[in-house]
């Protein structure tokens, strides 16, 4: 340590009263410069959290530090940092780990835990020890990673903690999923428009907004134009995006599952067409091959109206509403919160579009609020369950939740928002975006 931060360390003031601008401070003294937005703008560390800081803490979310030169010596830095400041700990309920000579258990970063019959924290393996402990998890140092053994109704998987695993495999059978649940809807919407009611017999419903608000003959493109700008936001996230791989299984998976439960829904009920503009005489194929073929061309043209595919009776619910939501909440979720510009031109994108499919009356009103509600409380459910890791490796989850259980079962915690540059070259550009 300086000399300037043994000072700062000896003074009047406690460590453990710094402010965040003191840690800054230390950081710059100790030639961490570079991490002091990342820790102490970002994530307001003071004195207090800095001296029970871990190097658990460093690497896994949401901080992500991946630079492993770095971890070790800012590890070491923190580890004199505490011992100097050892009564302090104390007085905190902290104190270092200290493992018994021969133990095969070895501390991985100076990892607190809870001792509840001291009623304090304590030494420990690794992070929320606790928790595992409770669950019948154990943690063990392994060439220098934490790996931990967790115990889920008597069956034992191994993972490493704080690491993210991309699961490739898992992916590939997420984008298996949606390609299937999307052939299979394509084929739904060919045996709906036969079942079409007749519009001389069934005029359109009425509507409170369809009713209010004259046609507008363009909006439906505007509205199809939104959702292609929501595509290719998502696509740039995608590519950046570190934890591209877990990002598209979800998105594969949710798709999927709504898509599906669309197809439940149009199916069941029929409902008239919405206005007298659109010309939806019922269609019928000759034989099967006649309503595959049909199907491909849906499929192919992904059912929008800008690649040439005209579709009726596929209403409840709005199939367009579906994807401009899912897309708009991939991007506010997947985004940091700092990227207000972002944010708001998806949620402009997602409302605007919204109100140019009931302004082109090519929807109900109850279709794009049934889509809305639908897509967005099953991304909230699906997010938070992942998130807290509430019912991942239950037997419940796996009741009722099988496919959530099966995608999700490795991911530990939030999925941090963290960027790369995929590519060796330009170099320039893997330097500016990390």
């Amino acid at each position: 340590m300086t000399a300037n931060s043994s000072g700062m360390a000896a003074s009047d003031e406690a460590v453990s009263g710094w402010s965040c601008m003191q840690v800054a401070q230390w950081l710059q003294e100790e030639g961490f410069g570079e991490y002091v937005d990342l820790l102490c703008t970002q994530h307001r560390l003071d004195g207090l959290s800095l001296l029970a800081l871990t190097e658990a803490d460093l690497r896994g979310p949401p901080l992500g530090l991946t630079v492993l030169g770095d971890i070790k010596r800012l590890t070491i830095a923190l580890r004199r940092l505490q011992r100097q400041n050892q009564s302090q700990l104390e007085e905190l309920g902290l104190k270092l780990s200290s493992i018994p000579a021969g133990s095969s258990m070895h501390p991985v970063g100076g990892e607190w835990n809870f001792d509840e019959a001291a009623g304090r924290f304590n030494g420990g393996f690794c992070s929320g020890s606790v928790l595992r402990q409770r669950r019948g998890e154990r943690c063990e140092s392994n060439s220098g990673e934490t790996l931990c053994h967790s115990r889920f109704n008597g069956r034992c998987r191994q993972h490493l903690a704080g690491r993210l695993d991309p699961e490739v495999w898992k992916t590939v059978l997420s984008s298996i999923y949606v390609f299937l649940v999307i052939g299979f809807t394509s084929f739904v919407m060919v045996l709906v428009h036969e079942r079409v009611p007749d519009m001389r017999t069934y005029p359109p419903l009425p509507d409170i907004f369809l009713d209010s608000v004259p046609r507008i003959p363009w909006a439906f493109a505007m509205a199809e134009a939104c959702g292609v700008i929501l595509c290719y936001m998502f696509l740039l996230i995608l590519l950046l995006h570190k934890h591209r791989s877990i990002l598209f299984r979800r998105l594969c998976s949710l798709m999927g599952t709504v898509f599906l439960l669309r197809c439940c829904t149009m199916f069941v009920t029929s409902l008239s067409v919405p206005g007298q503009h659109l010309q939806c005489a019922s269609k019928t194929y000759d034989d099967t091959f006649g309503k595959i073929q049909r199907a491909l061309a849906i499929w192919s043209g992904f059912g929008m109206t800008l690649a040439g595919v005209q579709t009726c009776g596929d209403y409840m619910f709005s199939g367009h509403t579906v994807v401009i939501t899912m897309l708009n909440f991939f991007v506010t979720e997947y985004t940091p919160r700092s990227w207000n510009l972002i944010h708001t031109i998806s949620w402009v994108l997602n409302l605007f579009g919204i109100f140019f499919i009931l302004a082109a009356h090519e929807h109900y009103s109850i279709d794009v609020f049934i889509a809305f509600y639908i897509t967005t409380r099953l991304f909230l459910y699906y997010h938070t369950l992942a998130n807290t890791r509430a019912y991942q490796q239950s037997r419940r989850a796996r009741i009722w939740f099988p496919m959530f259980s099966f995608f999700e079962c490795n991911v530990n915690g939030p999925v941090p928002n963290q960027y790369h540059w995929p590519f060796g070259k330009p170099a320039f550009m893997k330097t500016l975006i990390g």
